[in-house]
């Protein structure tokens, strides 16, 4: 037991100094989305440069998970700053209010692909991250185009 939890301070200590910097492995937290909803969100960093996300979206509608596979790249002129961009996809179901108030469309069960475009920014000094993207999407069966995104605010380690 207290091998253990050596273990698990040693971790903590090392994440928590390692998110000091510009740089993370891995933020958890939740995203605005820009219209309606919000997400629960977390990123990990499987290569220098590329990440994938999660995000468990709920909104008035229904609800949706998707999953993204993003690329990174640095602004020279700013350190913590990243662009990124990415595909993915999700899965999700659309509720009776949403058939009710949108009559030409059914509720039920969506999926579809999923594209991400967007800024991540890095507090140096603080376990603070920051995002901005947009993200358009295809629903299907109905093959309904929409575009989601908002501002992601994490924890980052």
């Amino acid at each position: 037991m207290t091998l253990a939890v050596v273990a698990l301070s040693a971790i903590v200590l090392d994440s928590s100094a390692q998110s000091m910097g510009s740089d993370y492995q891995t933020a958890i937290g939740v995203k605005f989305g820009w219209w309606s909803g919000g997400a629960i969100d977390a990123k990990h960093f499987i290569k220098d440069n590329v990440a994938i996300e999660g995000e468990l979206s709920l909104y008035r509608y229904g609800a949706e998970v998707n999953g993204l596979y993003e690329y990174y790249g640095n602004f020279s002129s700013v350190e913590g700053l990243k662009w990124y961009a990415g595909f993915g996809g999700h899965i999700g179901g659309y509720n009776n209010t949403y058939a009710h108030n949108y009559p030409n469309r059914s509720s039920g069960v969506f999926f579809g692909p999923d594209g991400v475009l967007g800024i991540d920014y890095k507090f140096t000094g603080a376990p603070i991250n920051l995002s901005f993207d947009v993200q358009p999407l295809i629903d299907i069966p109905g093959s309904y185009f929409n575009v989601w995104g908002g501002l992601g605010v994490r924890f980052a380690f």
